[in-house]
Parts: structure tokens; sequence; C-alpha cells
């Protein structure tokens, strides 16, 4: 599925904490990846307590020392610097990806604004706009970013067509890596519903809960069903069904089924405005101590 793997980087050590997972993930898939830095003008001196990479010249400096850090027999690395100035850096990444043939991005910090300005601003939350590549969010790490083996993954879906685009991508790199999946659903609680839908279940609670309880079941029926359709085409597959804020159950089931990490659907709206709610993908993103893979679908969905 992923040839190549399109890795922004901007001489931080910050934004080095994408290498891991996604050489992990290059040499699962047999693809390329291709390190780049588009030359930001006016750059600040230093980012993250790094000095920031200031011309042309030295940025290939840089990516063709990281390429020879990365340097394995079953791994290509290609380094390419965007040497024209760039105000817009998210658009350099957007424009690259299709001169580049790339079918996945591999994000850490950038930006000026801290740990935050990742997560849910700025340059990320542009690319995710403007794609509609797969990206993959790795939390920074000052102390260096941990090895990275997908074993497990985690794979939200709530029953509708609508987020199953995100299915097949987790099975591919389930069969690339030899992972397993876990497929979950999060039915809400009357005092976790969207805001949508918590004036209904004020006016009329005994309803609204018997909906909730009928979505429960339904959903335990449908999660059961992919799960056997998966292990019957050789997928390592368990499901499970969870009740409360969809946000932090997707966080609490990742920890418990130790998960290396999450596909999540979403829509690529202004602020993360994703799947059951505009502020699942934030939520997850901000907490999640695990590799986060945003896979965009299209379409409206229904108020929650």
């Amino acid at each position: 599925m992923f040839k190549r793997l399109l890795v922004p980087l901007d001489g931080s050590r910050l934004a080095e904490s994408v290498l891991p997972a996604a050489q992990s993930l290059a040499e699962c898939f047999h693809a390329t990846m291709v390190v780049f830095h588009a030359v930001e003008q006016d750059a600040p001196a230093t980012i993250h307590g790094d000095r920031h990479l200031m011309n042309a010249e030295e940025a290939q400096t840089y990516l063709s020392d990281v390429a020879a850090r990365l340097a394995r027999p079953n791994l290509m690395v290609e380094t390419n610097v965007h040497a024209v100035t760039e105000v817009d850096v998210a658009r350099s990444i957007i424009e690259h990806i299709a001169e580049l043939s790339a079918d996945l991005i591999v994000l850490a910090e950038h930006g000026s604004s801290g740990l935050r300005d990742m997560l849910v601003g700025n340059i990320a939350q542009q690319v995710v706009q403007g794609a509609t590549t797969p990206v993959l969010f790795v939390r920074p790490r000052m102390e260096g970013a941990p090895a990275f083996t997908c074993r497990k993954i985690l794979i939200p879906l709530d029953s509708t067509p609508i987020h199953e685009p995100a299915l097949p991508v987790a099975v591919d790199i389930a069969r690339a890596c030899g992972a397993a999946l876990h497929l979950m659903t999060v039915v809400p609680t009357p005092s976790t519903l969207s805001a949508e839908r918590a004036g209904a279940g004020m006016l009329l609670p005994a309803t609204m809960t018997a909906v909730l309880d009928l979505a429960q079941r339904g959903a335990v029926e449908y999660l059961q069903n992919t799960a056997a359709r998966l292990r019957a085409d050789g997928i390592d597959a368990t499901a499970t069904v969870v009740r409360g804020d969809t946000a932090q159950a997707i966080l609490t089931v990742a920890e418990s089924a130790s998960a290396d990490l999450i596909v999540l659907a979403t829509h690529g709206r202004a602020n993360f405005d994703a799947f059951w709610s505009g502020s699942v993908t934030p939520k997850v993103l901000s907490k999640s101590e695990v590799p986060v893979l945003l896979v965009r679908v299209r379409g409206e969905e229904a108020a929650r």
C-alpha cells in the first residue's frame, strides 16, 4: 500500500521523533523514505532548542546525515530540499506530496508554538485539511524517540460505511507488519452525548437511554461480524464495544490493549472537526502516547 513516505524535518530532535516509526513502516512495506525540508523564509535561528536549518546547503547536509543514519540494506532513503524560500511551509509539504509521489506523510512538531501547535493548529492542521493522503502523527519526545514495532493496531469504527475507509488501511498495515487488529466502537452514555443530541437526551431521557442501549447491541453485532470476516481472511482480529466519552475511551482502550498504532478516520475540517464529534481527533492526538494515523474520508456524517 505505502510505497513512498514523505518525512518533513526541520533539523530539530523533536521532529526526528518520527524517524523510528517511519523507518519501521517503510521496512514493513519495502517502501522508500523521502526526508524533506522546505527552506523557510525569515526562519528563526533556533527551533525547539536546536539550530534551525537556514539555507538549502545546510539542509542538504543535514538530510544526507539523517539518510546515512537510517541506512539499512532493505531500506531506500532519499533526500529532497525545496530550496526556494517558503512563507507557507504547509503548502510546500502538500505540493510535494504529488511531486514526490508520496502516499503517506509522517509528521512531528512543526511551527513555532510548541507541542500544541503540532496537534491542533498551523502546519499539521493545514496539511490534514489540504491533503487527501494519510498522515501519521508521532508524539515528539525531547529524550529521543523509542523504537517502534507495529504489533497491534487499534481501529475505532462507528458502524457506518462513511468511516470504513480507515479499515482497509489498517488491514494493509496489519498484513505488511504481521500485526493484530483490535476493533472498537464507542457508544455514548446520556452524560457523554454530543452537544447536538444532549438537548434531546434531557427532554426524553428514557427514550434516549433506550436508543443508546439499542445502539450498543447493534455495535456489538457489527464489530463481531467485522472481526469474524477479518479472521476468515487471515487477520488476527478482536473487538470491543465501550460506553462513555469517545476520545477518552479510545485512549483507554489503546493503553489496555497495548496498541502500537491508532488508525482514525477524519473529515479534515477546520480545527480537526473529525468523526463522532469535532473534539475527538485533537483530544486523541494531544494525549496519545502511540502514533496516530489519520485517514481522510469523504461525505457528510449525521449529527451525534
